[in-house]
């Protein structure tokens, strides 16, 4: 039984502490201490408050503790760089867990917690979020309401849903300019192109896409394009009934026992569709769904969680291990950049590269220090928006100065808050998900037939 004092799930992490020799390697990685420059709020800072709380020498609701835990990202760029391999997202979530123990976290978080933790609440609110965003009230306010004090929340918020609003409604599922081909007409394969290869010649079986929460609410044309560009890859792509939100919101701000109630209905949903796969579209989700047997350590679904862990692959990585299918040439220049969760947490860098590079006249420019956090991480932006954003204004700097007509990047919540970021600042660009380039290619190629990308 896990022990469940006040600092208990911590003390039973205290091993992942230990391989820390506060080298300092961390610290050009942290966002936060770059900004800062507080040792505190750096990684190895961290887990020193962390240690101190596991020796009882300083307590879980101490400001100190709650404060810099709490400013903390979670973007996990301490880890690749760690000669150690400290396990920092792992104590984390641990960290955070303690501290709602001793102390409640802010009306916003538990709302939103609350809100993503019931499917009905989270369709509610998705829903009412779709009619703004159409209406555009969203656009509107993130214009006219003011940034001052908790407002700021609001604007930004809004922002952020006026960013998920698709480019346009039909067609192409872009609106920057192609370089005097704005209307380019489709082009039907050739003879020569190469047929999707089977699953069987693939070696890959059935696969099943997790649909998301905000995923499905905000950018379902993100999944209706990964499942065609899957299948038209030689995936045979099952829906997976009773699936849920995959918890990751939960486990970041520290409510463990809620996270692994949404992961067990995932384990159930998926084990009974019988999959080869679990394909993720959504960084941050796959980076939590990967670490499914970490979240259950110490309990009855451990072993059923990590063996469901391995069979978990962000839809890039699928994609790029076969070598994806080659389309029609999208002469469009993209800044891409990367998610933390899928280069820190998922090692999985390279992957998105490879699926744009099957996209042919496709210029990708790499946003310079596309490494660093946008600011977003989950609902950060929202409950730190100060500092969120300062972290947001070097990214969305760093995205301009790539000149580009368009930007990629394969997590929702990425391109969320950098499509706020430009479109605050005047700058607004359509901000993609690499599958939805390689999906507009295909479709100029004719490999579909007609079909009205959506939502």
């Amino acid at each position: 039984m896990v022990t469940r004092t006040l600092a208990g799930e911590l003390a039973r992490h205290a091993d992942r502490l230990m391989p820390c020799v506060h080298c300092g390697f961390c610290l050009s990685a942290c966002p936060t201490y770059r900004r800062l420059g507080d040792e505190n709020d750096s990684p190895r800072g961290r887990l020193h408050l962390m240690g101190a709380v596991v020796e009882g020498r300083l307590a879980p609701d101490a400001p100190a503790f709650v404060t810099h835990i709490d400013r903390c990202l979670g973007c996990r760029a301490c880890e690749p760089v760690c000669p150690s391999g400290v396990e920092y997202g792992a104590l984390l979530e641990v960290a955070r867990e303690t501290i709602r123990e001793a102390r409640p976290p802010g009306l916003l978080t538990r709302l939103l917690l609350a809100i993503f933790g019931s499917a009905a609440w989270r369709r509610a609110f998705l829903a009412g979020g779709r009619v703004l965003r159409a209406t555009g009230v969203a656009r509107l306010g993130a214009r006219i309401v003011p940034p001052w004090g908790p407002l700021r929340t609001v604007r930004t918020g809004l922002a952020m849903l006026a960013a998920t609003a698709p480019s346009r409604r039909a067609g192409s599922v872009y609106t920057a300019p192609t370089r005097g081909t704005e209307d380019v007409p489709r082009q039907e394969a050739s003879a020569s192109d190469p047929p999707p290869q089977s699953a069987k010649e693939t070696g890959q079986r059935t696969v099943a896409v997790l649909t998301g929460c905000v995923q499905e609410g905000l950018y379902r044309r993100v999944n209706e394009a990964t499942v065609r560009v899957l299948e038209t890859n030689g995936y045979r792509v099952v829906e997976v009934p009773g699936q849920e939100c995959c918890g990751a919101l939960h486990a970041h701000a520290g409510d463990l026992e809620r996270a692994r109630r949404l992961a067990r209905a995932n384990l159930a949903a998926f084990q009974r569709a019988g999959v080869t796969f679990v394909v993720v579209n959504a960084a941050g989700c796959g980076a939590a769904m990967k670490e499914y047997g970490v979240l259950f350590e110490g309990h009855p679904e451990e072993e059923r969680a990590r063996a469901f862990a391995a069979r978990v692959r962000d839809v890039t990585e699928l994609l790029a291990e076969a070598g994806p299918r080659t389309g029609a040439p999208v002469p469009l220049a993209v800044a891409y950049d990367h998610p933390c969760h899928l280069l820190h947490a998922q090692r999985a860098g390279e992957a998105p590269l490879r699926v744009l590079e099957a996209v042919p006249e496709l210029e990708v420019r790499v946003v310079e220090g596309a490494e660093e956090c946008c600011g977003g991480a989950g609902i950060y932006g929202l409950t730190h928006p100060e500092l969120g954003g300062r972290i947001g204004a070097d990214k969305a700097a760093a995205v301009r100065r790539c000149g580009a007509d368009a930007v990629a990047t394969p997590n929702p919540g990425c391109m969320m808050q950098i499509g706020a970021l430009l479109f605050q600042e005047g700058a607004p660009a359509p901000v993609l998900h690499p599958v939805e380039l390689l999906d507009e290619s295909y479709r100029r190629a004719g490999l579909y037939g007609a079909m009205d990308h959506g939502s």
